[in-house]
């Protein structure tokens, strides 16, 4: 039985992790997806909204657009990036996934839904209100998501963005997003900044390459955050 599956490291306020989605999308037609998340932007790396901040991700937002296509909203860039009230937060949306992830196994579904609420519709999505209304959006019981949610925060986030870090360092992965093929317990890191824009493209090379992955390129423009920041 073929045991190959792609790890997906991510943020969910990484501009290049965004950009990737559709990537991601294609992928899951071809072979399970294992999300991690990094918390680029947790703890003292949390950061409020501030015309410092709008004006350093807008190059990035820009240059992730024309690159893959992905829509940037005007309630993102005129709204949310003008809303001094706001704080980018990663610890509440990825303790969303992983909530979703335990409730119904969608935790990806989770995270698409995030990056367009925050990239296209301008929603924060640090407050609770807005996740609750996203896991209804899913489909899901709001109750039984506000308990996993509560579960999933503090220490158990904690745990699993130490896994997640400690993951990146044995693949020697640089920041968000990053990908790596395992089977049969060896992992194959992707350059997947080649196939930006053209997910299909994608989804093919990883069809040629299941069951026995062999090692991508590491050449290719420069691409993605760093561990700590969207500063690559």
């Amino acid at each position: 039985m073929d045991t190959s599956k792609l790890h997906y490291i991510y943020d969910p306020l990484c501009g290049w992790c965004y950009g990737a989605a559709e990537l991601v999308k294609a992928a899951r037609d071809v072979l399970p997806v294992q999300a991690h998340g990094g918390g680029m932007m947790t703890g003292a790396r949390r950061q409020p909204v501030s015309a410092q901040l709008r004006d350093y991700v807008m190059p990035h937002d820009h240059r992730i657009a024309q690159l893959t296509g992905q829509p940037f909203g005007t309630a993102y860039f005129e709204g949310l990036l003008r809303d001094n009230t706001a704080v980018f937060d990663s610890a509440p949306p990825t303790a969303a996934i992983l909530a979703t992830e335990t409730l119904a196994q969608r935790g990806l579904d989770m995270l698409a839904l995030l990056q367009t609420a925050h990239y296209v519709e301008g929603q924060r999505i640090a407050d609770h209100a807005v996740l609750l209304k996203l896991a209804g959006t899913l489909g899901l019981d709001t109750a039984a998501f506000a308990q996993a949610l509560e579960q999933a925060e503090g220490a158990a986030l904690d745990a699993h963005i130490a896994d997640t870090r400690r993951l990146m360092a044995s693949l020697g992965a640089q920041g968000f997003p990053s990908f790596a093929l395992e089977h049969k317990g060896q992992f194959t890191v992707l350059d997947v900044s080649r196939f930006l824009g053209e997910p299909q493209k994608l989804r093919s090379w990883l069809i040629s390459q299941l069951p026995a992955p062999e090692a991508a390129s590491a050449s290719g423009a420069q691409f993605g955050c760093g561990p700590d920041s969207c500063a690559i």
